[in-house]
């Protein structure tokens, strides 16, 4: 698809959904730029380490927690770096806790079909999961960030 059907396109959309887009298109580039640091030095803005928050979570939420997922996966898609899924699940993160909603960041390992260790990174916010959830099955939890509302 060509650059100007695709800003078309964008400009077809509801405000509502061209708000989430270009906030998720924003942090998505601000949390890329994380990735230059040490995870060590980022570790302490994910949120308290080794906790999870609640599977229950306020109906009110659920349009916004839908909107967030669908932005994340939809803009990470179409920007000119590379959005993988440590980049979207801090992006979620930090649009569900600009809400007062809370979430947990998963880190996760697995080795690939040769053999090598690879990594992954997922969202969660209530039962549902924002980012990274169609192949969380396959990797071992190493590490969780739990950020609630109120932080």
């Amino acid at each position: 698809m060509k650059m100007a059907s695709k800003l078309r396109l964008l400009f077809t959309l509801d405000k509502t959904t061209f708000l989430f887009h270009l906030e998720a298109f924003l942090l998505l580039g601000w949390a890329r730029t994380l990735l230059f640091y040490k995870f060590s030095k980022i570790a302490p803005s994910l949120g308290e380490r080794g906790q999870e928050t609640d599977q229950d979570h306020d109906a009110n939420h659920t349009p916004s927690m839908r909107h967030i997922a669908s932005s994340i996966n939809t803009v990470s898609k179409y920007t000119p770096w590379d959005s993988k899924c440590l980049v979207r699940a801090i992006a979620g993160m930090k649009m569900l806790e600009r809400r007062g909603i809370g979430s947990t960041l998963y880190l996760g390992t697995a080795k690939d079909n040769n053999g090598k260790l690879i990594a992954h990174a997922w969202l969660r916010s209530g039962p549902y999961y924002i980012s990274g959830a169609e192949v969380m099955d396959q990797f071992t939890i190493v590490d969780k960030f739990a950020k609630t509302a109120s932080q």
